[in-house]
Formats: C-alpha cells, sequence, structure tokens
C-alpha cells in the first residue's frame, strides 16, 4: 500500500495558516477521489478541502479549531499503490516547489493515479457548518453494528420490557428510561396512562403530582447541564476581530432623531410604481445620502494604518453592509456606492445579502472597505453603539422608525421617526465633525427631494 500526503494548499489570498472549522472524515475512513475532506477558514472565506486521490485515511493534521500552516500536511491517505511512499523525503524547497497538496509521484504510480491535483477548491466561504461524512466500511474491517442493550433489548426506540424492577415489571422504551435514570425517578412508581406502557407524559405528571414535590406547572423549567462550545470558525474570527477594534480604536457614539415621514412618503410611492423594479427599504435612501455628503467630511470615508501612521481619505465610497449569517456577522461591500441610484443599490443590497446567507459570497466581495453601515431593521432599537470594522474609521447605524405624535407650530401631527448612530475613531474624528456629518445626511432625508437633486 502507497501513502500519499495530503498538504494544506495556498488558497491565494496571502494567508499562512488556516483554521480547521469541520472534518468530512475519520482516520479509517475510506474516501474517494474529489470526496471531501475538511472545511478550512481563512480571515475572509470558508473553503472545502477535496482529496486528489482514493484510499483510507490514515492521519489526520488535528481536530477541529487547530490551525494548520500552508504546505503542512492536512491528511495522510493510504492509497492501493504497491509502494510506500515516505511523507518526510521531500524536502521544505521541493515541496515549495511543487503543486500546493500534491506529492511526487513514480512514473508507475503517476500511470496509476494519474496528476494528482487540488480540484474543486472553491474560493466561496461557506457560512454553515459542514456535515461530517458517517464512516463507509473500510476493506478487512467489520461493519459497526448495533450493540444489543442489557436484558437483550435493542437500542432503538421500540418498547421492552424491564429486568431490573423485580417486584413491578414495567414496559418503557430506553429513552423513557434513560430519561428516568437522570432525573432519580423508579419507574415502578410511575402510573402508566394506557396499555401498561410509561411514555414521557407519564413522567411528566409523575414529576408534577406524584412525586412528593407538590404541583409544578409545565412552564417551569429545569436546571440544564452547562455546554462548553469550543469558539472557532467565523465566530472565532468576528471575536477577534472585534476585540481588536475595542483595543486599538478609541470610540465614540453620536445619535441624532430624524423625522422621515416625508422620505417614508415618497418611498411609498416609488415602491407602488417600481414595475419589475427591486423593492426600496430605507437602506438605499440612506446610502445615497451618505455618499452626497461624504465630499465636505472627507475623514468619514477613511482608513487608518496604526503601524504606519497614515489616514487615506478615500475618494470613492466602497460601502460596507454588516449583514446577518447563520455563522455570524459578515460584510459584503458595495462598491463605487456614489456611482449608484436607489434602484441600483437595492439590487446590489439584495445580491450581496442573499449571497452572504447562502454561503455563496466571493472572497474579493468582503475586502476593501472605506466606511460600514449596519442595520437591525425592525429590531433596530432606540439606539446602538456600533463597534467600527477595523482600519475604517466610522461606522452607521440606523435604528427602528417608529411613530409618534411631535409639536409642528401649534398643531400636533404624527411623525415617523428614526434615531441614526454614528461611531468614530476619535484619532481621526472629532465630536464636532460627526456631529455636523449626521445634520447634514439628516438634511437629505427630511428633505428627501434633495437626494435626487443636482
Amino acid at each position: 500500500m502507497a501513502r500519499f500526503t495530503f498538504r494544506l494548499p495556498d488558497i491565494g489570498e496571502g494567508i499562512s495558516e488556516a483554521e480547521i472549522v469541520a472534518w468530512h472524515v475519520a482516520v479509517g475512513d475510506r474516501v474517494e477521489e474529489d470526496g471531501q475532506l475538511a472545511d478550512m477558514m481563512t480571515d475572509k472565506a470558508t473553503v472545502e478541502m477535496e482529496s486528489p486521490v482514493a484510499g483510507t485515511v490514515v492521519e489526520l493534521a488535528g481536530e477541529v479549531g487547530d490551525q494548520v500552516a500552508i504546505g503542512a500536511t492536512l491528511v495522510v491517505i493510504e492509497t492501493d499503490g504497491e509502494d510506500d511512499v515516505p511523507a518526510d523525503e521531500e524536502t521544505e524547497e521541493e515541496v515549495a516547489a511543487e503543486t500546493p497538496g500534491v506529492e511526487e509521484q513514480s512514473p508507475a504510480e503517476a500511470a496509476e493515479i494519474g496528476d494528482a491535483e487540488v480540484g474543486g477548491i472553491d474560493d466561496s466561504p461557506k457560512t454553515s457548518e459542514a456535515k461530517p461524512v458517517r464512516p463507509e466500511p473500510v476493506e478487512g474491517r467489520p461493519a459497526a453494528s448495533a450493540a444489543p442493550a442489557e436484558g437483550g433489548a435493542s437500542t432503538g426506540s421500540a418498547p421492552t420490557e424491564a429486568k431490573s424492577e423485580a417486584d413491578h415489571p414495567v414496559l418503557a422504551s430506553p429513552a423513557v428510561r434513560k430519561r428516568a435514570k437522570d432525573l432519580g425517578v423508579e419507574l415502578a412508581d410511575v402510573k402508566p396512562s394506557e396499555e401498561g406502557r410509561i411514555r414521557h407524559a407519564d413522567l411528566d405528571a409523575y414529576l408534577r403530582y406524584g412525586s412528593g414535590e407538590g404541583y409544578q406547572p409545565p412552564h417551569v423549567s429545569r436546571a440544564r447541564e452547562d455546554q462548553p462550545i469550543k469558539v472557532i470558525g467565523m465566530r472565532r474570527r468576528i471575536a477577534e476581530n472585534m476585540a481588536a477594534s475595542k483595543r486599538n480604536i478609541p470610540h465614540f457614539t453620536y445619535v441624532d432623531e430624524i423625522d422621515v415621514t416625508a422620505l417614508e412618503e415618497m418611498r411609498a410611492d416609488l415602491n407602488a410604481n417600481r414595475g419589475g423594479r427591486p423593492k426600496l427599504t430605507m437602506l438605499p435612501f440612506l446610502i445615497v445620502a451618505i455618499c452626497r455628503t461624504i465630499p465636505d467630511f472627507p475623514m468619514i470615508n477613511a482608513r487608518y494604518d496604526d503601524e504606519g501612521g497614515v489616514v487615506t481619505r478615500h475618494g470613492r465610497v466602497n460601502l460596507g453592509m454588516a449583514t446577518q449569517t447563520d455563522s455570524g456577522l459578515t460584510v459584503p461591500v458595495i462598491r463605487d456606492a456614489q456611482d449608484m441610484n436607489v434602484w441600483q443599490l437595492a439590487s446590489e443590497i439584495s445580491r450581496l445579502a442573499e449571497a452572504a446567507r447562502g454561503g455563496k459570497i466571493k472572497s474579493e466581495e468582503l475586502q476593501g472597505g472605506t466606511l460600514t453601515v449596519t442595520s437591525l431593521g425592525p429590531l433596530g432599537g432606540i439606539a446602538t453603539t456600533p463597534v467600527i470594522n477595523r482600519p475604517e474609521v466610522a461606522i452607521i447605524g440606523p435604528n427602528k422608525i417608529v411613530e409618534r405624535p411631535i409639536f409642528q407650530g401649534d398643531d400636533i401631527v404624527r411623525a415617523k421617526l428614526m434615531n441614526l448612530s454614528i461611531s468614530c475613531d476619535h484619532r481621526v474624528v472629532d465630536g464636532w465633525d460627526a456631529a455636523n456629518y449626521v445634520q447634514a445626511v439628516k438634511k437629505l432625508l427630511e428633505t428627501p427631494v434633495l437626494l435626487f437633486a443636482d
């Protein structure tokens, strides 16, 4: 049997290592050519690693959450060749010169296996956790079979007769028995409801009425065991980035109230006549207002290089859009937002959000932002204090729209109001500048015709 060493390839993002976020195989599993081996996460994306050969897995690099260096061994696979190929015969220089993840093979092996390449690597991040593949039977190893439970009972869910209750034999499924054991309840003390079989409902009734603890309403929750969860993958990246942002950036937040009654009326009219165009939310209008005011406040649309001590004020607005996914918060970037109208922005917002939530966002669509908007939509609350997406220097957070009575002269009228938050890097942006910038955005949103005026 020959051994093939699959080394972690250079994914092409200038990284030195990647994190194991999911294994699809275990030692002893049979893997086919192009079969999934693992999900590896870089700073921006999750990439599936696929096997270039078929064989049996004999070695894995580590556990979920471990970091693996580029070029280091990820998986060792025992193939069907005749001669062993030692994994350590190659020098580091030879490994670096070869195609990542491919070992040099003899002509005989090459004829049998073919050119080994890392196939099917998708640069799109996967936002959902990969499910491990169940091991298939390996040649020479018997397939696992279900072991009989005590007393010859099957481990399935079929009810079985207990052997431990000598005086009062009862019928109960293994799941009910395990639950009763965990609760410290003797099944012989529980009254079955029908057919002499004890079910979960009978346990519940016993706990409420017959356990000597008095009546307990069904909504009363019981203490559950602590559940330690390893922080890995996207969650760990978010934790690291947020900690670095708060550690390095002196944040301050300014909040102001905006009357968006006229803007909401305009939005409703545009949606009623949109035809085949995407439905407009508040966000495209806010982005237009942000872009139109940026030329007068260039320090808002900037990035700060901590090490170099350089602030770069960007001419283009590459707007990050914080998007919640099943795996955590991602920030797709709307490039050249200053050149788009509300319909184009609505379409791009929808496309990027759908790609992010479906795990199809491209790595380049998550990079290069100059300013970020984060919105919780209807859950927006009264005010937010968003954390800056480092190395940017500002982040803007619209909050939910609420209807409240306000004074207009001597009259009291109904108005739609929205608070707008902005967090800034105090090393670059002063409070006066942030307040004036929000006032400029406020003027456009409260007089929405100005959004479309030259």
